[in-house]
């Protein structure tokens, strides 16, 4: 039965959907539990059970289809043949087809056997999707939110930007400052591993940004800390030779390394203090990077870059 629709007599027609759907698919016992019930933790799946030889399943699987579709991936479709998965068929105790259940949160919500009426089918499908946004976290100030995380991760706490960076895509899955802000998070974490993953793994739409540039250089410089000098000895050799321009660019490397933004940026200043174009401007370049790795929110890059305007415009 379909729930809180009254049944009707009229049958009404719907052309067939786009081809190439993700969210329409057939699947199998073999895949039922991946397939289906981990998506509709997400979101509402409607299981079409059928079969080929059903002249009622083949009217209906274009109207679920059309219906389906006309959504654009907020709620998926998974159709199962039964004669293929007689165990799927068993489980759901199909007696007869087509049918039709809804799963929600992996438990079946509602459902129907037989054919229905496009507009009530229609209505059924609005009846979960409201129950879904009953169950959505509430909506983000998603630039606000980005503020907030920011000032977490430059504080240290990184427990609480990773979850507000994490409520933001889930809000949104393509925003990208919320991806890059995660990408920080786990090279702040010293998890070069996973933020490498993000990085490799992250979406055309992100990956293509020209903001997500910023995520490779974060990733970048923290690669280079392995290879950095020992802090003391670089000390050292700066007291013994103060005009030594590479020991105060090495020294400048090994503070990042260690996290000691604020002295990498004054070594790096005062190299393109003595010499602005060493190099081909080799301190002012890195300085530059620092800046984008940070986050140019980030407190030592704001200061950093009113030192570096300083020193190039005075």
């Amino acid at each position: 039965m379909l729930i809180g629709i009254p049944p009707q007599k009229k049958q009404d027609t719907l052309s067939p959907p786009k081809p190439g759907d993700a969210f329409i698919f057939e699947t199998s016992t073999e895949h039922f539990e991946t397939d289906v019930l981990k998506l509709s933790l997400e979101k509402p799946v409607l299981v079409e059970f059928w079969a080929p030889w059903c002249g009622p399943c083949k009217q209906l699987m274009p109207v679920l289809e059309q219906l389906v579709g006309t959504r654009q991936g907020k709620i998926a479709m998974a159709k199962v043949n039964i004669d293929e998965n007689p165990d799927l068929a068993q489980a759901f105790r199909v007696q007869s087809v087509p049918m039709v259940v809804a799963l929600y949160k992996g438990q079946p919500v509602t459902g129907f056997a037989g054919m229905r009426p496009t507009k009530d089918i229609d209505h059924l499908i609005e009846q979960l999707l409201a129950l879904h946004n009953q169950n959505q976290p509430e909506s983000l100030d998603i630039p606000a939110a980005l503020k907030e995380a920011a000032t977490f991760l430059n504080a240290g706490d990184l427990a609480a930007a990773q979850d507000l960076y994490a409520a933001i895509l889930l809000q949104d899955g393509l925003q990208v400052e919320a991806y890059i802000g995660m990408v920080r998070v786990m090279i702040a974490a010293d998890d070069i591993d996973q933020a490498q993953g993000m990085i490799t793994g992250a979406p055309l739409q992100i990956s293509g940004d020209p903001k997500f540039a910023a995520a490779k250089t974060a990733l970048e410089l923290a690669k280079k800390k392995e290879t950095a000098g020992d802090l003391s000895l670089l000390e050292k050799r700066i007291n013994l030779d103060p005009e030594n321009l590479q020991a105060r660019f090495d020294y400048a490397e090994s503070c990042f390394a260690h996290g000691h933004k604020e002295k990498a940026v004054d070594a790096l200043i005062s190299i393109i203090r003595t010499n602005r174009t060493w190099e081909n401007d080799k301190a002012k370049n890195l300085l530059l990077k620092y800046f984008e790795g940070w986050g140019f929110s980030d407190p030592v890059s704001v200061s950093g870059r009113k030192k570096l305007s300083l020193v190039l415009f005075s």
